[in-house]
């Protein structure tokens, strides 16, 4: 079935019209800098209409947050139980995230926005209590690892899961100046990325057996 585009969705000035044109806006300024207003007018709607639906701009950033991050939270939901080891889950999932964050650019910079403004105190409390359940949920993955023996015990999880979202946001914001230094393969790859990624967090870069191989 062929998904419909935004312009699309915007003429019908649905609840749907009102969520896209919503995250165009707060992808483009921020939260502070859009008001309801704007919402509407690019929604093809009043804003009588979007307060039937969202009670004020929060719960409707609320909502937009939510669709933005839904897609890693569902596949975690599908990680969770699959068979195999952590290592495979945790490196599915930086695969999948990184797949979900290239092909949905305009989500992932609403949330690179809000996450990193200095200005917009709302919408980083917003930011913070949606991303922040997919952020434990894969605290716990890697916590799970080391309980199962499969990671060191003596790493901070919280850590190793900030390290694979990080690398993530990292190439979606550096892979086109990527492309211009010699020597990366990978600026427009990635897939090879990821593994490689994740290879190093996983394995590290020392030789087995070094004697060198022991925790800083």
């Amino acid at each position: 079935m062929q998904n419909q585009s935004d312009n699309e969705i915007i003429c019908c000035g649905g609840e749907q019209a009102i969520l896209v044109a919503a995250e165009i806006l707060f992808a483009q300024k921020g939260f502070e800098a859009v008001s309801m207003s704007a919402i509407a007018s690019l929604a093809n709607t009043s804003k009588p209409n979007i307060y039937h639906h969202f009670k004020n701009k929060n719960e409707l950033y609320l909502a937009v947050m939510k669709t933005a991050v839904r897609r890693s939270s569902a596949l975690l939901d599908k990680l969770q139980d699959s068979p195999g080891t952590y290592r495979q889950r945790l490196t599915d999932f930086a695969a999948g995230q990184l797949d979900n964050i290239l092909a949905h650019k305009r989500s992932t910079q609403l949330v690179l926005r809000e996450t990193l403004s200095e200005d917009s105190k709302n919408g980083q409390e917003i930011t913070g209590l949606v991303m922040g359940e997919v952020f434990s949920r894969l605290v716990t993955m890697v916590y799970q690892g080391q309980q199962e023996n499969e990671f060191r015990k003596d790493i901070d999880p919280t850590l190793a899961a900030f390290m694979i979202v990080s690398a993530n946001m990292f190439f979606f914001q550096a892979s086109p100046a990527m492309r211009h230094i010699p020597d990366v393969a990978f600026s427009d790859d990635a897939n090879t990325y990821s593994k490689g990624v994740m290879d190093v967090l996983i394995y590290g870069m020392l030789q087995k057996g070094d004697e060198n191989a022991t925790s800083l």
